[in-house]
């Protein structure tokens, strides 16, 4: 499967007309046209569904996309930084990232090194862990940015950060438990809850609720937590969630009680064990380090 097929089948996926692709490939028609047959053919399977104005993908297309996707980014990150390479400091980082407060440590470091070199540019991947650790593994991401992460040793190098996220509930200021200033288990044992998707945050809270959450009443999970927080605002359940994602001082709707027994969060920065990293990246860890040093220096 040749490199340029798969942008000419991106093209194609993201106009919905051959018309649209040839035009933004400077291709004539007919010359895609068969060029995405060839396509076909040499996977054996059928890409698209040609209507009359619009061409949708098959399920097989939708699979190739992602894919294709994926290679020609790893494709395009690779050649900026060989690019950039004979330069000072230069390239690209790429940075994945779960939903934490304490990730404004990074936002320093980030900070810091754009300051420095301004041909280093950062792209951001908000997700969950499961799909940081894919992108991770297949070379899309530098670093991941995880909350208390399953990390295998033999795989990942990681650094820890120095700062803790607390984990408390998102409820409707209306709901009987607002009037607490903690939540125990016990307060949430009959309520309508709505989780995390994260499988691994499920064993930290089983851990905390003495049982197995799956036997909880569960209305919802989410992904990012402003979306739980609409459904918290909406009365659907109460979210467990960590704290200062959402901004309960300017919402009038919602408010935040931490939960007692006490349990906190560690956020640590990973990266496959033996990468080579660009200078880009090089001196983004060598700063991130040295900011850390002097927080909790400050700190103590």
């Amino acid at each position: 499967m040749e490199f340029r097929l798969l942008r000419y089948f991106i093209a194609v996926a993201d106009q919905q007309t051959i018309s649209g692709a040839a035009r933004q490939l400077h291709l004539s028609q007919p010359t895609l046209s068969r060029q995405l047959s060839e396509l076909e053919e040499e996977l054996g399977v059928k890409l698209f569904i040609r209507g009359n104005r619009r061409i949708s993908l098959t399920n097989e297309g939708m699979y190739l996309l992602s894919k294709a996707r994926e290679i020609v980014s790893l494709a395009e990150k690779t050649e900026a930084n060989f690019k950039n390479s004979t330069k000072t400091i230069s390239g690209e980082i790429h940075l994945g990232s779960g939903e934490s407060d304490a990730i404004r440590i990074i936002a320093q470091s980030v900070k810091n090194v754009t300051d420095q070199h301004q041909d280093v540019q950062f792209h951001l991947y908000s997700g969950n862990a499961e799909a940081i650790f894919e992108k991770l593994e297949n070379g899309l991401l530098d670093f991941g940015i995880i909350v208390d992460p399953p990390v295998d040793k033999n795989a990942y190098d990681y650094l820890q950060l120095p700062i803790k996220d607390t984990w408390g509930v998102l409820m409707h200021r209306d709901s009987d438990l607002s009037l607490k200033k903690v939540i125990s288990p016990e307060d949430l044992t009959n309520q309508p809850l709505i989780l995390s998707q994260q499988s691994i945050i499920y064993n930290e809270l089983s851990g905390w609720f003495g049982k197995d959450i799956k036997n909880l009443d569960i209305r919802c999970t989410y992904n990012l937590i402003y979306n739980a927080a609409k459904m918290v605002e909406a009365n659907v359940g109460y979210a467990i969630c960590l704290d200062k994602l959402i901004d309960t001082y300017s919402n009038p709707t919602v408010c935040f009680r931490p939960l007692y027994p006490n349990l906190t969060a560690n956020l640590y920065l990973i990266w496959k064990k033996h990468q080579v990293f660009s200078k880009a990246s090089s001196t983004f860890l060598k700063q991130l380090r040295s900011d850390i040093e002097k927080y909790t220096i400050i700190e103590k």
